[in-house]
């Protein structure tokens, strides 16, 4: 691509150069729940649809492009053209040469040819490059709920830009009246960087923590642009208008404040580019101009901590006492966020590719920022915490078993964050303000409202969020605790000192430059410290949770899972499954901190439990695989809490029970089984059925339905053999491609027909967080938890005959 050279630092060379994915819908600026706008039907051309936020809500987006000494202007991205008369004017509208979108992590990049005034010129390309950027060593910049929207252009004439953005970013009532302003930075500013322009909106009259259609009802947009650019507020139709006629703006501000869709208002800059005059001879020129987009808020949540129901202020304002002052910082930082977003870009791609797989690289790109697309970080330095929307399923708060799938990205991208999202969850319950003895399903039943359940009345999902966090919380303090090998390469970088915490939170010390400092490791034996400290004070709790597993997980009583929309059934075999790795994890919790009694009754129990979950109960007449429940014959299930088993290294031959007390013979005879726990033909029929199983677009969830969950798929051939693997990554991506879906990326899709939407319609939801489940395990143990696994690649899995796939046994 000719770019690179050019913008080297820059986000646009991170952006792949091709991404083999066609997906139904691509991230443009997602950054929040409430900064969460996508390019709709991204298979079509940019400027048939407007663009959209994550509910299908179309909000206000235009982009045009004119090219002086010609009559035309060109839509680019909404449907400007809409505004634009088509007779009558000095102005007619005509259309670029889409050249289509790539994406990595962090960007999407929208590419056009622009025919140039003579028949001579080669076209202009331009690209619409934006940038929602993933900074695993910056919590800080992470936290900032802004985006950047850079305008490149490349060519040998002159071209002039416009973009507006209107009132729906900051309400979904079109009849809510908004207020907005032109504010400037003063002339006179420090670091000798150039004042910049932004356009503030909000609605008049604003409403604390409240939704309408998923979008907040408080807030303030600011749309941000540099010195040299034009500016204008004022009826759509008529900016657009002027714009086409002149290529310019007015410099003006509209002051009659109304309605959203009152004469619509919006909120324009213009941009000319002198190309013609700075290109050598026959030769090309480059300029860039750059937007950013922010979503402020100030609250954020209100959540019911230990201290009572606190009104919570955004993580950056720590660091940044007003919005200007972020804004500002966020604006000048874009070279340096760029190439912390590449590099994490960049890095995905290489591990991704260790699979063997294209496919799996751009599902991971196309995944990562839909995941922090939930988050909104809050707390202070000492108590970092990341409030967590379960998006378009229900929009409960911190949900157990939404953290749980979505886990696995931020074990790859930066555990300290998966901290920050089970500290609430922990501190709340901690405080006594949950009545249950078993982990609570969320912290609040709608987003932003973080008002617990102090009737004991959430989603009864016992064994299910006991196991969750059971298992989470061994794999943090894993983390943690590493030597040479950590969960993520990012948890090294940073500053080296360990610095105490004054309370038990993992807190967050940035340096001068807003990076981090190291998360765990061997020196000065931090991780360790780190660990004990974050299990200890409420070591309580978990112990609490591990007893319930103890009397309700070998054999469920009735009850959801996760996957509630399949409704409540007894005697899960996945769902005991995950409650006995979760006893078993409660047995490393209690050694880290000395409880060794407490140790050993927890691995007896397991051990136990596991036995008789393997001889007696979870594996269909004939051996060939696991079913749904333990009394359902004929049913087959997707095994994807075996996952947990690998995760927590329980599979390694060296997590063999210790000595055994005395009078008692082990369990298993440790050379029965490669594996240490779970046995290793469970993870052999597991994989063998998948083969056996597999539909068109994937693996479906169970036999009571061809729809399945994508987040479980890859947990599930995580651990299956290489070849399974690569079957069931080519259906999804398959699907990825043909999918009938029209929202942001569902995790609930048919495996045969259109692979649409199963009657539910989940869309946008961070549980895409699964998707890294094998970058994940392939760091987890050392790097030694998918070596582990080798055994499942000795021979080809077999072709079962049809009777068997047809539930007869």
């Amino acid at each position: 691509m000719r770019w690179t050279a050019w913008f080297a630092a820059g986000v646009f060379a991170g952006a792949s150069d091709a991404s083999t994915l066609t997906p139904p819908v691509l991230p443009l600026t997602v950054r929040g729940p409430y900064l969460s706008t996508w390019l709709g039907r991204a298979r079509d051309i940019p400027w048939e649809h407007w663009p959209i936020f994550w509910t299908g809500q179309e909000v206000g987006l235009s982009v045009l492009a004119a090219v002086p000494k010609t009559d035309l202007v060109y839509p680019l991205l909404g449907r400007p053209q809409d505004s634009l008369p088509r007779t009558g004017q000095s102005f007619n509208v005509s259309f670029p040469t889409y050249l289509g979108a790539t994406f990595d992590a962090s960007t999407t990049n929208l590419t056009y040819g622009i025919p140039g005034p003579k028949s001579s010129d080669e076209p202009l390309e331009l690209v619409l490059s934006f940038l929602s950027p993933i900074t695993p060593i910056s919590t800080l910049r992470q936290s900032i709920p802004a985006s950047y929207l850079t305008v490149l252009v490349s060519g040998c004439f002159d071209v002039d830009i416009y973009i507006d953005m209107n009132g729906l970013w900051v309400s979904a009532n079109r009849r809510n009246i908004i207020k907005w302003e032109m504010s400037q930075t003063p002339t006179s500013v420090e670091n000798g960087h150039a004042p910049l322009k932004t356009w503030k909106v909000k609605r008049t009259t604003e409403q604390l923590f409240t939704e309408d259609a998923d979008r907040s009802e408080w807030g303030a947009l600011h749309f941000t642009g540099p010195s040299d650019v034009r500016y204008e507020a004022g009826t759509s139709a008529l900016l657009r208008q002027r714009f086409s006629r002149t290529g310019t703006l007015q410099n003006v501000v509209d002051g009659k404040f109304r309605g959203i869709m009152d004469e619509e208002p919006v909120f324009a800059f213009s941009k000319s580019f002198k190309l013609n005059s700075t290109s050598a001879v026959g030769g090309e020129a480059h300029d860039s101009v750059l937007f950013t987009i922010a979503h402020i808020q100030d609250p954020v949540i209100q959540f019911a901590s230990a201290r009572g129901l606190t009104l919570m202020r955004p993580l950056w304002i720590n660091y940044y006492p007003t919005a200007d002052e972020v804004l500002y910082f966020h604006y000048y930082d874009f070279d340096k966020v760029s190439l912390l977003a590449s590099n994490y870009s960049m890095q995905l791609e290489v591990d991704a590719m260790k699979s063997g797989s294209e496919d799996y690289k751009d599902i991971l790109a196309l995944s990562a920022r839909q995941v922090l697309g939930a988050c909104s970080f809050s707390g202070t330095p000492e108590d970092p915490i990341i409030f967590f929307k379960e998006i378009s399923s229900d929009g409960n708060m911190n949900t157990v078993d939404v953290i749980y799938p979505a886990f696995p990205f931020f074990l790859y991208t930066n555990p300290r964050w998966l901290a920050y999202l089970l500290e609430p969850l922990i501190e709340h319950q901690f405080s006594g303000q949950y009545p249950n003895d078993y982990s609570m399903h969320d912290i609040g039943s709608s987003f932003p409202n973080a008002t617990g359940h102090p009737d004991g009345r959430d989603e009864y999902m016992p064994v299910e969020e006991c196991g969750n966090m059971l298992i989470m919380g061994l794999a943090l303090v894993n983390s943690l605790k590493y030597d040479t090998e950590p969960a993520s390469i990012w948890s090294q970088a940073g500053s080296r000192p360990y610095i105490e915490s004054a309370g038990r939170s993992i807190s967050l010390h940035v340096d001068e430059d807003g990076m981090d400092d190291t998360f765990g490791g061997p020196i000065s034996a931090k991780g360790e410290k780190q660990a004990r400290k974050w299990v200890e004070a409420p070591y309580k709790l978990w112990k609490q949770w591990t007893g319930y597993l103890v009397r309700e997980a070998l054999i469920p009583s009735n009850q959801l899972s996760t996957d509630d929309f399949a409704g409540w059934l007894a005697n899960q075999t996945n769902l005991a499954l995950k409650g006995i790795i979760g006893i078993r994890a409660m047995s490393e919790i209690s050694e880290l901190v000395d409880e060794k009694e407490d140790a050993t009754y927890y691995r007896n129990i397991s051990e136990a439990y596991i036995k008789r979950w393997q001889t007696e109960f979870a594996i269909s007449r004939d051996g060939t695989h696991a079913k749904l429940a333990y009394t359902w014959f004929g049913s087959w299930t997707t095994l994807y809490n075996l996952f947990a088993d690998s995760l927590l290294c329980f599979h390694l031959p060296s997590s063999l029970s210790q000595d055994p007390v005395i009078g008692q013979k082990p369990l298993m005879d440790p050379g029965a089984s490669k594996t240490a726990f779970v046995d290793e033909k469970i993870y052999k029929i597991q994989s063998d059925w998948y083969h056996n199983v597999r539909q068109r677009y994937g693996l479906p969830l169970d036999s009571r339905h061809l729809y399945t969950k994508s987040d479980w798929e890859f947990f599930a051939v995580a651990v299956a053999s290489k070849q399974v693997r690569e079957e069931v990554v080519d259906s999804i991506a398959l699907w990825v491609n043909e999918t009938s879906t029209d929202l942001p990326l569902t995790d609930l899709y048919d495996t045969e027909g259109d692979g649409g939407f199963p009657g539910i319609s989940f869309k946008a939801r961070p549980v895409v967080g699964g998707h890294f489940a094998f970058l994940a395990l392939e760091r987890a143990c050392g790097g030694k938890a998918v070596e582990a696994l080798d055994f499942l690649n000795d021979e080809k899995p077999p072709d079962f005959p049809s009777r068997l796939l047809d539930g007869e046994l």
